[in-house]
């Protein structure tokens, strides 16, 4: 059996464990563990090597970014940010049709700034913004969809835990993949508020307007999100702004690992202020990081093992130039790659895709003509990869924010939720057709600020 046979055959394997319910940092590790051992032909040699990989993994300086990501997220959940957006973004659009949707829209794509993650944003602003959805007249499906859908934007909108570990995988620069990824979340926040204005209009009983508020009213609340602002600006102007003035000769304030402890810190000092981080809360933060970052740290140590297999098979070697040898114009072989990302995410969450198929597409990718330098197709190619992720993580059946949102209002029927969410299903899906036929939209800003 060559290499790339057993490849194949550990992959089909991992895949059917992971369908079975196998906790999937550990298919990938038991499946890596066991190549490793059939390549290297020893036991002793496949313990030694993951002796070395293990201190590797875990040693590396570039992962504890990922925690403070968390702790700060965990932060801006405890500390009532979440609800202060909704109702600033509610008073400024809410008297339009469909308002309080596309300020729904608005209020994710604000927390995910602060936040890094899609489930806690799905969470968060469902628990604030969907009762009051549906007290203002608000179909369930709609209701449902747009908050599964506004609640994709946590990974989307800088900074983000998933671009931080595809930056770590591809050896890629993190500031620029954060930059990367403004005009693409932008662009989600964009087309969901259209399909809002849409599907309101479609269906006209879906989506009521509310009052309009007094201008004096609104800014006001707009006055009482200025530490969302705040801490935005200084995690992304602190790791990616210009910075000579202050320190010559260093164009960053910091670096991003810097700037997660820095956003970590801020947001705790503001859950303080404002009394919504109390002791209480606080160790709930540090017990919730901690159990999340040893989940996300068991996948990718799963993923290590199950990488060095595929290195010691040099599989990923032998499938791109096979790639080369068939002369597939390398468009045909993007979408077919982001076709495999829509599929496994109606099985499995965006951290394991990401880990799992990084190894194997990257290379291919860098060998691929876009008519882009590495740097761009590999920062091009991991925003892509993103935004199909965040596709099937509202893509029925399993669509994991789906279940959240379901969850906190266990009385709608799954099954409106999944029709509520196709139409920003399809909002997603253009928005990829666009970036794929425009490369320049995602790297615009990265070529204007480095």
């Amino acid at each position: 059996m060559t290499g790339l046979e057993l490849a194949l055959v550990a992959f089909a394997l991992m895949l059917l464990a992971i369908f079975l319910r196998v906790p999937i940092g550990v298919a990938m590790f038991a499946t890596g563990f066991i190549g490793t051992w059939i390549v290297l032909g020893r036991p002793s040699a496949t313990l030694s090597q993951m002796k070395t990989l293990t201190y590797d993994t875990f040693s590396s300086y570039s992962l504890t970014i990922v925690p403070l990501f968390l702790l700060m997220g965990q932060f801006a959940t405890k500390s009532g940010m979440s609800a202060a957006l909704f109702q600033a973004a509610s008073d400024w659009l809410g008297h339009r049709k469909g308002g309080v949707a596309m300020a729904a829209v608005g209020a994710c794509a604000g927390f995910g700034a602060v936040c890094g993650s899609s489930l806690a944003t799905a969470s968060t602003m469902g628990q604030v913004a969907l009762p009051e959805m549906r007290k203002r007249g608000f179909s369930d499906s709609l209701s449902t969809g747009v908050l599964a859908a506004g609640g994709t934007l946590g990974i989307l909108i800088p900074p983000s835990v998933i671009l931080v570990i595809y930056a770590i995988l591809t050896e890629q620069n993190i500031v620029k993949m954060f930059i990367a990824a403004l005009i693409p979340g932008l662009l989600a926040a964009a087309g969901y508020m259209l399909t809002v204005a849409i599907y309101v209009r479609v269906k006209p009983g879906s989506g009521p307007t509310a009052e309009r508020k007094p201008i004096a009213a609104r800014m006001k609340t707009l006055v009482k999100v200025w530490p969302v602002v705040v801490i935005f600006g200084l995690v992304m102007g602190g790791i990616a702004g210009d910075w000579n003035w202050f320190r010559p000769g260093v164009q960053a304030l910091f670096t991003p690992t810097e700037g997660a402890a820095v956003g970590a810190i801020a947001t705790g000092i503001y859950g303080v202020a404002t009394g919504g981080l109390n002791w209480q809360s606080f160790k709930a933060s540090i017990l919730e990081t901690a159990q999340a970052s040893a989940m996300i740290f068991l996948i990718i140590f799963g993923a290590q093992v199950f990488n060095s297999f595929l290195a010691f098979t040099q599989a990923p070697q032998a499938m791109a130039d096979w790639v080369t040898t068939q002369g597939f114009a390398p468009m045909t072989v993007l979408i077919a790659m982001l076709v495999c990302y829509l599929i496994f995410g109606c099985v499995m969450d965006s951290l394991s895709m990401i880990l799992l198929t990084i190894p194997i597409f990257f290379p291919i990718i860098e060998i691929l003509d876009f008519g882009l330098t590495t740097e761009e197709a590999a920062i091009w190619f991991g925003i892509l990869a993103l935004i199909v992720v965040e596709v099937g993580l509202i893509t029925p059946p399993v669509g994991m924010n789906l279940f959240i949102i379901n969850q906190v209002g266990r009385d709608i029927p799954i099954s409106k939720t999944y029709r509520g969410v196709l139409p920003f299903v399809a909002s997603d899906l253009v928005r990829v057709v666009i970036l794929v036929a425009f490369p320049g939209i995602t790297l615009w800003l990265v070529g204007v600020m480095f």
